[in-house]
This record gives structure tokens, C-alpha cells and sequence, in this order.
């Protein structure tokens, strides 16, 4: 049964990315968005002025650091779930982490980013008072299985949600 990843955040974090569930690379390497060819950390470094080269990435601990440094934070909607496989579509009985303890710790969190329909679904169904609390915006997927949109759409939309 995979399980999320501890939440990247602190008293910097004023913005918050939320995921559905890691993916069978991420569970591997213990690292949110590991899969080479997801787009999230090469937006993530651009829309904050870094190097990112695609061939030797940066060492995950760099990788969070950044968005530490510029008030960004890292989280599953979902705690656990079932799932075969690593695509979206195939979450069965998800449970939530625990966004209003998050929340209610990190006061300072304004705006909530979804990384795809999914986690945007998924949080909804749990904790729909939160998306009336906070400012939010639905993102495209940064998954490789998200083809359907461009890739100038989806770094323009996640650069400007970055950036802002």
C-alpha cells in the first residue's frame, strides 16, 4: 500500500504544492517527484532562478532546500491509498494527511497549488472547508503521463504560481 512522504515545510513555507500520491519512482528513491522525466523540479528551479541540468540533477537535499529558501512546501493530499501502479487514475481508498494540523502549525501558508486534477479532487473530497480558508489554483500535471496539455502551457502556469 504506498504511503506519502513526510511534509516539506516550516515558517518560510507560504506556499504549498499538493500531490495526490508518490509514484512508483518516487516511493523507490524516498523523493517527491523522482520520476526523470516529471517536470516539477525543473520548473521549481527555474521559476526560482536556479541551474537545473536534466542529464545530473541536483542531490534531492538541494532540490529541497530551494523551495525552502523561497517559501514553498511539498505535500500529498493523500496519506495512503491503494493503488497498482503509478497512475492517478488508479487511487482507490485514499485516506488524507492531515492538512488542518498542517495548517493550524504553519499559519502562514496563503495559497495551496494542486499538481493535477487528482490531488485537487482528492483534497476536495476531504477537506473542503480549507479550499473556502485559503486562496488555491489548479495546476496542470506535472507528470510525464500528462501529455495533453503543452509544455509551454505547463511551465507558463507553473512558473507564474511559483513566482507568485
Amino acid at each position: 500500500m504506498p504511503q506519502s512522504f513526510a511534509y516539506i515545510a516550516d515558517e518560510r513555507t507560504v506556499r504549498l504544492v499538493i500531490g495526490s500520491m508518490p509514484g512508483a519512482a518516487s516511493l523507490a528513491a524516498g523523493e517527491y517527484y523522482a520520476h526523470k522525466h516529471n517536470l516539477f523540479w525543473r520548473f521549481a528551479f527555474e521559476a526560482y532562478g536556479a541551474a537545473f541540468d536534466v542529464s545530473q540533477p541536483p542531490a534531492y537535499a538541494l532540490k529541497t532546500s530551494l523551495l525552502r529558501e523561497h517559501g514553498t512546501g511539498l505535500w500529498d493530499a493523500a496519506a495512503f491509498c491503494q493503488r497498482e501502479g503509478s497512475l492517478d487514475a488508479a487511487i482507490k481508498n485514499a485516506a488524507p494527511n492531515d492538512f488542518p494540523a498542517l495548517l493550524s502549525r504553519y499559519p502562514q501558508i496563503e495559497c495551496l497549488l494542486f499538481n493535477g486534477q487528482t490531488a485537487h479532487k482528492l483534497f476536495r473530497r476531504f477537506y473542503p472547508e480549507l479550499l473556502e480558508a485559503k486562496r488555491w489554483l489548479l495546476l496542470p500535471s506535472t507528470s510525464p503521463a500528462n501529455a495533453s496539455v503543452p509544455l509551454a502551457v505547463r511551465r507558463e502556469k507553473w512558473l507564474a504560481a511559483l513566482r507568485g
